[in-house]
């Protein structure tokens, strides 16, 4: 927090304009589509109510296929199971760690018919999306965006979350700014979110009575939590700064261990929402080895999300991989990410000695 966060949350209190919606909600909305390069936003309560209502808007329903990133967080693809949906989960390339171009073709060569695809930009990393938003439109098949972890990346000069017919925005407490919680759907299409403000207003039609002839839901962003995303979306350049600074701060240090960053392309600039690592499969030492190492240090390091079709949930999903570089012991690339990677400590209030003293205890485990 910074401060000019209060600004706006002391206007909705002098309003007297807490809840529902309000002044803090239609400026978040501009502010955050015209950073982002779209025309249009709804302002909801998650980045998980952002993703239902996409996939609701372009009609998942029961039985429909929808392609989605393998190597993501739950929250990605459990709003395809809302919409009774199936996923078919698509593997990584080791150039990104996000969706494969090629595996998509390959999938889409399964299942020809799809009802969407969902690419992720994992740990802020924008995916090759170019590429992806192509195949897409070359099935006719429509693209939403999860640019939940991305929020700033650019992939060609271009901000992420603005490829899509439909994107997703997560202010979640551990995104690169954050509204403590909350989530927004963007899109150019005005009338795409227009109806998720209504399905997220309890889709009330417009009569002076309670008149229903939709299901909805009780989804829209508060003014309170709006206005704190109006102050942190000022700080959102000086965020990204500060997390590649210490994304290099840690490529430099480890630069002669059996390590890798996570990378991206040479056309793509990530936020570098969280700094990982994976290491070469030959080496003893383990994710899980880092993280005890770090938990020592009263520091907390995670592994790498695990892979959608390793979860006992989603047991019986169709997985498509066509990985071309050879994977060791496993033939996925997102599992073999899963099983050598780990996320370091990425937060931007971290001190010059607690970041040395995270890079020095690494090394030594080396």
């Amino acid at each position: 927090m910074h401060g000019d966060e209060m600004q706006y949350i002391k206007e909705a209190f002098d309003t007297n304009w807490v809840a529902p919606l309000g002044k803090n909600v239609d400026e978040f909305e501009r502010e955050a589509a015209a950073y982002v390069g779209v025309a249009h936003g709804a302002a909801l309560v998650s980045g998980t109510a952002a993703l239902h209502l996409a996939i609701k808007q372009v009609g998942v329903g029961h039985g429909d296929y929808v392609f989605c990133s393998d190597l993501t967080f739950a929250a990605t693809v459990n709003p395809v199971s809302y919409e009774g949906g199936v996923q078919v989960f698509i593997d990584s390339d080791y150039d990104t760690w996000n969706m494969c171009p090629h595996a998509l073709e390959a999938a889409f060569e399964k299942y020809p018919n799809p009802k969407a695809v969902i690419v992720v930009h994992l740990y802020g990393v924008p995916a090759k999306i170019n590429e992806i938003k192509a195949i897409c439109q070359k099935h006719s098949v429509p693209l939403i965006e999860d640019a939940a972890e991305s929020l700033g990346a650019t992939y060609e000069g271009k901000q992420t979350g603005s490829f899509g017919e439909l994107s997703v925005l997560s202010f979640n407490g551990n995104k690169i700014i954050t509204t403590s919680g909350g989530g927004m759907l963007l899109s150019d299409d005005k009338s795409a979110t227009e109806k998720a403000k209504f399905w997220a207003t309890q889709s009330r039609e417009k009569f002076l009575h309670y008149e229903h002839n939709e299901i909805g839901y009780n989804y829209r962003m508060s003014n309170i939590v709006a206005g704190i995303g109006r102050g942190q979306l000022l700080h959102l350049d000086s965020h990204i700064a500060a997390k590649k600074r210490i994304y290099e701060k840690y490529k430099q240090a480890f630069s002669d261990l059996p390590v890798k960053m996570n990378p991206y392309t040479s056309d793509s600039e990530p936020n570098f929402w969280l700094s990982c690592m994976i290491i070469n499969e030959e080496i003893d030492v383990t994710p899980a080895n880092i993280i005890a190492g770090l938990e020592e240090k009263n520091a907390e390091a995670r592994p790498i999300w695990k892979p959608m079709h390793l979860q006992p949930v989603f047991k019986g999903r169709d997985f498509i991989t066509v990985s071309d570089k050879p994977v060791i012991s496993v033939s996925a690339v997102s599992e073999s990410i899963f099983n050598r990677g780990v996320c370091l400590p990425s937060d931007i209030k971290m001190s010059d000695e607690e970041l040395e003293l995270i890079i020095d205890t690494v090394r030594r485990l080396f």
